[in-house]
C-alpha cells in the first residue's frame, strides 16, 4: 500500500466521473468491508448504508440530487442514512450479536447494556438524531480514506434533497433518513479539479500542541 499521506494528498472532490470506467465488485467490496469497520460510539453503528450501483436508481438520485453529474457517472453511491429515533432494541440487538461473536454467556454484557441504555435512551430525539448523524459521517470518513488507498476516486456530497432519497430509497419507513452520500468512481480526464492545488489551514492555524 502507498504512503497514506500521499494518498490523502491524491484525493480530491471529484467534480466529473469518467463513466466508461467502472470499480470492480471486488474494489467495491473492499471499501464496504472498509466502512463495515469504522469506529462508532459504543460500537453501535446507528446508520444504514445503501451502495446504489443500479443505474435507474442513480438517475433518479440525480434528479433529486440538483441534476449533478457525480451521481449518474459514478460507478456507485454510498447513501448514508441514520436512524432518526431508537429505543432499547439498539443496544439489545448489539450487545446479543458481541456476546455470540465473543462467545459469552447470555447477560453477560448486562451492566455495559445498562451503561449505553443510561447515557441515550433518554436523550430528546432530536438529540438521538444528532448523534446518530454524526456517527455516519465518522463512516463517511473511513470510506473516503479508504478509497483514496485503493487509488479510487470519491465525493462526498450534501447537495440533495434528503426527503427525496428517503422516498425514493423506501428509507422513511425504515426509520432512516439519508445525511450524507459519496459518490465513488474514477475521475474524469476532463475534471480540472484534479489540477488544482490542495487547499488547507495551516497546521500552526490548525492546531495547538498542548
Amino acid at each position: 500500500m502507498s504512503n497514506y499521506i500521499d494518498d490523502l494528498n491524491w484525493r480530491y472532490a471529484v467534480k466529473q466521473f469518467d463513466a466508461s470506467k467502472k470499480v470492480s465488485d471486488e474494489d467495491l467490496q473492499k471499501l464496504i468491508d472498509a466502512v463495515q469497520l469504522s469506529a462508532s460510539s459504543y460500537g453501535l453503528q446507528p446508520y444504514k448504508i445503501l451502495v446504489v450501483k443500479d443505474q435507474a436508481v442513480k438517475e433518479k438520485l440525480k434528479a433529486a440530487g440538483y441534476n449533478q453529474s457525480q451521481f449518474s457517472d459514478a460507478t456507485a453511491v454510498f447513501v448514508f442514512a441514520h436512524q432518526t429515533d431508537f429505543d432499547a432494541e439498539l443496544v439489545d440487538s448489539y450487545i446479543e450479536l458481541s456476546e455470540r461473536i465473543k462467545e459469552l454467556e447470555t447477560g453477560t454484557l448486562e451492566g455495559y447494556a445498562n451503561l449505553m441504555k443510561n447515557a441515550l435512551l433518554n436523550l430528546p430525539q432530536e438529540a438521538k438524531a444528532g448523534w446518530t448523524s454524526r456517527q455516519a459521517y465518522i463512516a463517511l470518513g473511513n470510506l473516503l480514506s479508504a478509497a483514496a488507498a485503493h487509488k479510487i476516486d470519491a465525493c462526498p456530497m450534501e447537495g440533495f434533497e434528503a426527503a427525496a432519497f428517503d422516498e425514493i430509497l423506501g428509507l422513511t419507513d425504515q426509520n432512516l433518513h439519508a445525511v450524507v452520500v459519496a459518490a465513488v468512481g474514477y475521475r474524469s480526464a476532463e475534471d480540472e479539479t484534479q489540477h488544482a492545488p490542495k487547499v488547507r489551514r495551516p497546521q500552526e492555524e490548525l492546531f495547538e500542541i498542548i
